[in-house]
């Protein structure tokens, strides 16, 4: 039996990004609960040189947009980046999840071939549709959403890996 293209990336995507949303509700609730303020948690980096928490939720839902849309051969949505509470964190999530549960299997499946090309840090990246979900697409995507996960646990948020995972 082998896995559509539809099935290694819409479920995947939307299932890490509720899961991620879950873990952001958990982030707002402990930053109440402890009298920190949220732009703390919101600007907390892992090390000086990589990107803040909002930034890493920001990446991520460009990596699972862009890549159902690049897929089906449409326009990426373009988004501001300019979320500065958790609010309007999970209302990009909250637009993310619904524009990539927008495709259907017909639109991703057959994608295998598909040209694509994005231009990343100056440089012209071109691929066929499954190396660039496997091979590109999904690994940037859960790098993002996992340094996410570490930077709210760094910070004392009582998430586990069933937080990361979700149900089974």
């Amino acid at each position: 039996m082998s896995i559509s293209m539809y099935e290694a990336s819409v479920p995947s995507f939307v299932k890490a990004l509720h899961n991620l949303s879950n873990i952001l509700a958990k982030s707002q609730a402990y930053a109440g609960a402890k009298k920190i303020d949220p732009a703390v948690l919101l600007s907390a980096r892992l090390f000086p040189d990589m990107f803040p928490l909002v930034k890493q939720v920001q990446i991520s839902t460009d990596h699972a947009k862009g890549a159902v849309a690049r897929l089906a051969g449409v326009e990426i949505p373009k988004y501001e980046d300019t979320e500065h509470s958790f609010e309007q964190i999970h209302l990009r999530l909250t637009k993310t999840i619904a524009f990539v549960e927008s495709f259907s299997a017909e639109q991703i499946n057959g994608s295998e071939g598909r040209e694509i090309a994005l231009k990343v840090g100056g440089h012209e990246l071109s691929f066929k549709g499954m190396p660039y979900l496997l091979g590109y697409a999904l690994p940037n995507f859960y790098f993002h959403l996992v340094t996410a996960y570490n930077i709210v646990r760094h910070n004392g948020v009582e998430i586990g890996k069933r937080d990361y995972i979700g149900n089974l």
